[in-house]
């Protein structure tokens, strides 16, 4: 039978429909803003680029052995997958502008939160959505476990995290929106 009409697979493991959570898609403005900027990047910047050098090395002649045809391919399914995948998340999108939070006094979608673990150590936190969270940056989707302990707490209060190793108490220091 022809390569042209088998199936082409991947050992590598489709994204998620929709990732684990409350099911709803709780982003901010700016977190709606950089899913848009790489649905953009990747529809009419990168794919464009790879369809080219996918299309002329066709041209080459046997593409079973066609190293820039068989990664372009390849390359193209992962773009396909990334932009199914983020124009499902950007149509589901209920977005939370933090500045509009009227209750400053608890930690609600997008404060930006300062508390003390038991040892003394001061971590800063942003609550965001999880297409947005990058612990690098500080940011925590709102669906995690220490999210979950945070929310509705209030400067000064003691809260509960459980963690896999035990129990372990933060002190909330500073709510900022």
């Amino acid at each position: 039978m022809s390569k042209a009409f088998t199936k082409d697979t991947d050992d590598e493991p489709e994204e998620p429909e929709i990732p684990p959570s409350t099911g709803k898609n709780y982003v901010t403005p700016v977190g709606l803003a950089e899913l848009q900027d790489e649905l953009q990047r990747l529809r009419y910047g990168e794919r464009p680029k790879v369809v080219e050098i996918v299309s002329w090395a066709a041209g080459n002649g046997d593409r079973s052995e066609n190293g820039d045809y068989i990664y372009g391919k390849k390359r193209l399914r992962e773009i396909d997958r990334r932009l199914r995948y983020l124009m499902k998340r950007i149509d589901s999108a209920i977005v939370v502008d933090p500045a509009l939070q009227k209750n400053l006094t608890q930690v609600f979608f997008g404060a930006t939160v300062t508390y003390a673990e038991e040892n003394g150590t001061e971590i800063t936190v942003k609550l965001v959505g999880m297409d947005e969270a990058d612990v690098t940056k500080g940011k925590i989707s709102f669906d995690s476990p220490v999210a979950k302990a945070l929310l509705k707490a209030e400067v000064g209060d003691i809260v509960k995290l459980r963690t896999p190793g035990g129990e372990s108490y933060l002190k909330i220091l500073s709510i900022k929106y």
